[in-house]
């Protein structure tokens, strides 16, 4: 059974093994108005998390919180033992953290290909390495590598926007609600990716707001409520929890 957060990440004997450690992060985009008060999450290696909550929560918050794009006010993120609070994006991208956004995540004007290559501009050396990693996970970015990513559906750019932040072979790749807008197709396919890139060995940390979806498919679920982290467990776990379903899921829900 799932049981309420205490604020503190569950689990201290895996502590050796954690990538990415947030303890009780305050943060919010003006000064004296938060968003996250006191929230702790941890991920650790080869893990995929999913992050739930009611509109408001303050679930993509947390992600920019992380990533340097929300001020973080107490608190701290810990990335493979450094911590990396408040540092800003750019440096953040060479520690270990990848980031993508839920809107205006690729480059509209530039190729597939190009938008690869932006995603390694701080350290360009081992490109075709990478190139190589990220288009065998998929390989239609290879196929059409020379099309313009403003010309991509949805589910395509989302497809560039991931690939663009493996480039630089980050410890945790940071999802903010990778299903949003698309076709229920569309919606199977990135879920699709995201379980592939997490096969590859990347942790994921995935806000979603298709909650029963995203715990379907994740090792474990943080349920978000107030800025805090209400309830964790792992994704069966969550899914079957009377007052998860009650206060979040709305119906039981099928955890085969």
């Amino acid at each position: 059974m799932s049981t309420p957060a205490t604020g503190t990440t569950a689990d201290t004997a895996a502590a050796t093994d954690t990538v990415v450690k947030v303890t009780n992060l305050v943060a919010g985009y003006l000064p004296g108005v938060n968003i996250l008060n006191g929230c702790s999450i941890e991920a650790r290696s080869g893990e995929l998390i999913g992050i739930i909550g009611p509109n408001g929560a303050g679930k993509s918050t947390l992600l920019k919180a992380m990533f340097g794009l929300v001020k973080v006010h107490s608190g701290s993120v810990v990335v493979r033992g450094q911590d990396l609070t408040g540092l800003k994006a750019n440096k953040l991208v060479t520690r270990g953290l990848g980031f993508v956004p839920q809107t205006n995540n690729v480059f509209s004007t530039l190729t597939i290909e190009e938008n690869l290559q932006m995603g390694m501009f701080q350290r360009p050396k081992g490109f075709k390495e990478r190139y190589e990693f990220v288009t065998g996970l998929f390989p239609e970015l290879g196929r059409r590598r020379l099309q313009r990513a403003g010309s991509l559906s949805g589910g395509e750019r989302q497809m560039v926007a991931m690939g663009r932040a493996l480039m630089m072979d980050p410890a945790v790749l940071l999802l903010d609600e990778p299903s949003a807008g698309l076709s229920p197709v569309r919606q199977d396919e990135t879920f699709l990716r995201v379980h592939e890139i997490n096969r590859a060995g990347v942790s994921v940390i995935m806000v979603e707001q298709n909650a029963r979806r995203c715990l379907q498919i994740c090792d474990r679920g943080y349920v978000l409520d107030q800025g805090r982290d209400a309830y964790t467990g792992t994704g069966r776990e969550l899914l079957k929890d009377p007052k998860v379903i009650s206060l979040y899921l709305g119906t039981l829900a099928d955890t085969d």
